[in-house]
């Protein structure tokens, strides 16, 4: 069972607090790729989100293979999680809005046009160091 919610004030803190999040992503090729998101957010109890606003790398790579890590690591809170799962990409509708709705203002004030791209990662396993704290069970 996957329940983020005791991670969320960390996590949704971790731009304004100087530590944002890490995405790793692969091509299909198997090239991996690995970028600064600050707007990644606890969406739900099994649920990561982000703002994709540069259309860049991950994005390509996540439309081409949905298999996502995202790393968070706060030296002052004295943890770091990777977080594994598989995206969804929400280019238009209701859950990019929402998605966007939570997105923190930083980023928002970069992508101006609202062209950005909501990404859903549904987390099947959350580990920190070498010990596996959440596994989905299905």
């Amino acid at each position: 069972m996957i329940d983020l919610s005791e991670m969320a004030e960390a996590v949704d803190s971790a731009l304004k607090e100087g530590s944002p999040c890490l995405v790793a992503s692969a091509s299909t090729a198997g090239m991996p790729d690995i970028a600064f998101k600050g707007s990644v957010m606890v969406f739900d109890p099994d649920h990561l989100a982000f703002w994709e606003r540069s259309h860049g790398e991950t994005l390509h790579n996540l439309e081409a293979n949905p298999q996502a890590c995202v790393m968070y690591r706060s030296r002052e809170r004295g943890v770091a999680w990777r977080f594994y799962g598989g995206a969804i990409l929400h280019a238009t509708g209701e859950l990019r809005d929402q998605v966007m709705a939570r997105t923190v203002e930083a980023e928002l004030n970069r992508d101006l046009e609202r062209t950005g791209v909501a990404v859903l990662i549904r987390v099947d396993r959350v580990v920190a160091g070498r010990q596996v704290l959440q596994i989905r069970d299905e």
